[in-house]
């Protein structure tokens, strides 16, 4: 298996009232194509600030980030805005859809912003809707759909430029527990049967027990790891 994502020895530290706090503190990962690997910890602990570096959403105050081989450490602002593009896909709690947009606009955003014609977007976009059930929605804006299928347009999103990995924070947080299983199952159907890799964040060990490998920080230090 080909390693697409790689943290070296990383680091997030700020300075509050002239201390020096660590978000995260000294964290070593890699992630492998295929993993599926939860991140859990207690509030506070550093998991989003975490997933954030991972996604170079943030820059590291020390260590390094390996995206498909490539060190983002000294990228410009445009390189890693390609990168975030490109090879990362985003799935967060508050779900972040246009909402003067179709589901099926939504979706095809992404490949809009990476230059994909119009015919290839439009197909695209259409078979991810379908992956996901979401085919009869297509036309519906977002304050017409309930938030399990805005969710499900949200992964459908994050999948429009074949992301070598998805990052999702808290992607369960704000639904009720049927629905949460829902979304856990189209991760897992995604994760089984297209081989995609993906890191999500959560407090719920339920849905941290559904990835195949587990990730547990505290005070921005990995505390354990385990495998199912």
């Amino acid at each position: 298996m080909a390693t697409i994502l790689e943290a070296r020895k990383i680091e997030k530290k700020y300075t509050l009232g002239g201390q020096t706090v660590y978000a995260v503190a000294g964290i070593d990962m890699t992630v492998e194509e295929g993993d599926f690997i939860s991140i859990m910890g207690p509030s506070g602990s550093g998991k989003t600030t975490l997933l954030n570096l991972l996604g170079c959403i943030d820059r590291p105050t020390a260590g390094r980030v390996l995206v498909a081989g490539r060190d983002t450490t000294e990228m410009n602002a445009s390189d890693i805005d390609r990168i975030r593009l490109h090879n990362i896909g985003f799935v967060f709690q508050r779900i972040n859809l246009i909402p003067i947009l179709s589901a099926q606009e939504n979706v095809e955003l992404p490949m809009e912003l990476a230059g994909v014609g119009a015919a290839q977007r439009h197909r695209r976009a259409g078979e991810l809707l379908d992956t996901l059930g979401m085919s009869r929605r297509a036309h519906h804006r977002p304050g017409q759909l309930s938030a399990g299928e805005q969710q499900r347009i949200g992964i459908a999103r994050s999948l429009a430029n074949n992301p070598g990995v998805i990052l999702a924070d808290e992607p369960t947080g704000n639904l009720d527990s049927k629905t949460a299983a829902l979304i856990m199952d189209c991760f897992k159907t995604l994760n089984r049967d297209r081989g995609q890799t993906l890191i999500l964040v959560t407090h719920d060990p339920d849905v941290g027990a559904s990835a195949a490998r587990s990730i547990v920080i505290r005070d921005g230090r990995l505390d354990f790891e385990t495998f199912s």
